[in-house]
């Protein structure tokens, strides 16, 4: 199947719009704090909109009460919304409709592998196991379909991150045809946001490098379905004392509750920024006028992580 030229065309004239998508797994913790002030700043100093979305596709994985949680923290920060809050949980109807054009496109196809069985046939690759293709000309005799996977092009998906510089994936030999539809039923999270930044029509995607590796991934979706894609930033992550990213899984602390403008600080100086100490004396809409007008992606360090330990109160 022949992949066209990335439609980024369409955004030429478009008004900026950005977004943040947090995982309601737990409260919001330093590390996604980072995200959340970056694509605000990237948003507001380009005079464009803000909006979060609720990544709610994967319930299994979702805490209770933690959504409303990640909310309050947002408004206690002073970080206000555009429009109402999108939670991908009430979208089904979208994916269904995106799986459909695959299908019928013949750009995804059933797979009955196991997670075992592909651990067995598979050959390790920089992001895990690379599916060996064993379904991708027919399920094998007696076998019933668990997933739905997307078919890989021939040759790598190039793009060029505002921070991260030129990138380049080969999708065959470095990821593999990956799940679009999990076995449970579930929309696998790579089609999901593909979907939702499309018909959120963001133009600017602002997030931690963490995802770097997905969106080789992403923009062959975009090119399969026909939408636009974004640009891309993607930020260095906040890592522990044993190199792991801050998250509920590696114990990162809640900030709910904490003090707002201590915490924006720590944000704005993790980014590279250079808030003065003054900014502590003033409001959060002072510390936001400074922050939106000095905002500076240059500034951020070239980095894919960097190791953050919170610092004693101010």
């Amino acid at each position: 199947m022949a992949i066209p030229a990335p439609p980024d065309e369409r955004f030429k004239s478009a008004p900026y719009r950005g977004r943040f998508a947090p995982s309601p797994t737990g409260p919001l913790h330093f590390g996604s704090l980072i995200a959340a002030v970056a694509s605000y700043l990237d948003a507001r100093s380009h005079g464009g909109d803000w909006y979060v979305r609720m990544e709610d596709v994967d319930r299994p994985r979702e805490m209770p009460g933690a959504a409303d949680s990640i909310l309050r923290s947002l408004e206690a920060l002073g970080l206000r919304w555009d429009g109402p809050v999108l939670y991908q949980s009430r979208r089904q109807d979208a994916y269904d409709a995106a799986l459909e054009q695959l299908a019928a496109d013949g750009a995804i196809y059933p797979c009955a592998c196991s997670r075992r069985e592909i651990a067995d046939g598979a050959v390790a690759g920089p992001n895990g196991a690379i599916y060996p293709g064993t379904c991708r000309n027919g399920l094998p005799p007696g076998r019933t379909a668990r997933a739905l996977r997307a078919r890989v092009p021939p040759q790598p998906v190039d793009f060029d991150d505002r921070l991260q510089g030129h990138c380049s994936q080969d999708l065959i030999t470095e990821v593999g045809d990956f799940v679009v539809r999990r076995a449970d039923g579930l929309v696998a999270y790579q089609l999901a946001v593909v979907v939702d930044d499309a018909d959120q029509w963001i133009t600017h995607v602002v997030r931690g490098s963490d995802l770097l590796d997905s969106t080789p991934r992403q923009i062959h979706l975009q090119r399969l379905l026909g939408l636009p894609t974004p640009s891309y930033l993607h930020l260095p992550v906040a890592v522990d004392a044993n190199g792991d990213k801050l998250s509920k899984q590696t114990g990162a602390p809640s900030i709910e509750g904490r003090e707002p403008l201590e915490l924006l600080l720590n944000a704005l100086r993790f980014l590279g920024q250079q808030p003065p100490e003054r900014l502590l004396e003033e409001d959060r809409e002072a510390l936001w006028q400074w922050a939106v007008a000095h905002w500076d992606p240059s500034r951020i360090p070239t980095t894919t992580a960097i190791p953050y330990a919170d610092p004693p109160s101010v």
